[in-house]
């Protein structure tokens, strides 16, 4: 289920075009389409999250990608917890994981953008770059709108399936972050997701055991 998607505005756009029911429209921002709404709506729910002092602090280059990465990566799980929330029929331990996952990478979307803006960086990656990276573990259009059309238990076990593959790509980039990364807080992020995100791979991985 592994997957290595191409950091690209095709690829992020239909990652939106799903979560769009729960991001917002967004205004006046300087980014185009649906990643404007959701960094525009998202920062609002941690704006406090991180002090300037220590935001504004020295960051590098593994800082910014980081961010830049990880908020479309973390707005995909919003989408993904969306679509099986709404759903009947799934398991309470499943719903109430989903929930779990919505509830952390929705603040770190707006804490990731909060720290973009501050070190006067975009909230996405320059076309350039973004055609040379490659983001681990997002899944495809087709593969989220195979999420969207399962139902009950079979939507379940999908779910864990995919979101244990797309944890999997968060910790990797996680991991990068606390090697090359600069930025105290950034650092400590990319530790916390890596903390967080083994925990609940290894709980879809029990739960999906059980379906």
């Amino acid at each position: 289920m592994k997957r290595t998607l191409t950091f690209s505005a095709a690829a992020i756009a239909a990652a939106l075009a799903l979560a769009g029911c729960s991001t917002g429209s967004g205004s006046g921002g300087s980014e185009s389409g649906g990643m404007s709404g959701m960094n525009h709506g998202s920062s609002g729910m941690s704006s406090t999250a991180a002090p300037a002092s220590s935001a504004a602090a020295g960051f590098n280059d593994a800082d910014t990608m980081f961010a830049q990465m990880m908020i479309p990566h973390h707005t995909q799980a919003v989408a993904m917890s969306d679509m099986v929330l709404k759903k009947q029929g799934i398991p309470a331990a499943v719903t109430d994981l989903a929930t779990k996952v919505k509830a952390a990478q929705g603040p770190e979307i707006g804490k990731m953008t909060g720290w973009l803006q501050t070190w006067g960086q975009p909230t996405t990656m320059p076309t350039g770059a973004a055609s040379s990276h490659s983001m681990e573990g997002m899944m495809s259009a087709d593969d989220m709108a195979k999420l969207e059309a399962a139902q009950g238990v079979e939507a379940a076990k999908l779910f864990l399936t995919q979101m244990i593959a797309h944890h999997e790509g968060a910790v990797m980039m996680a991991r990068t972050e606390t090697t090359d990364g600069k930025n105290t807080d950034a650092v400590q992020l990319g530790k916390d997701i890596v903390s967080s995100q083994e925990a609940e791979i290894q709980e879809m991985k029990d739960l999906l055991a059980t379906l």
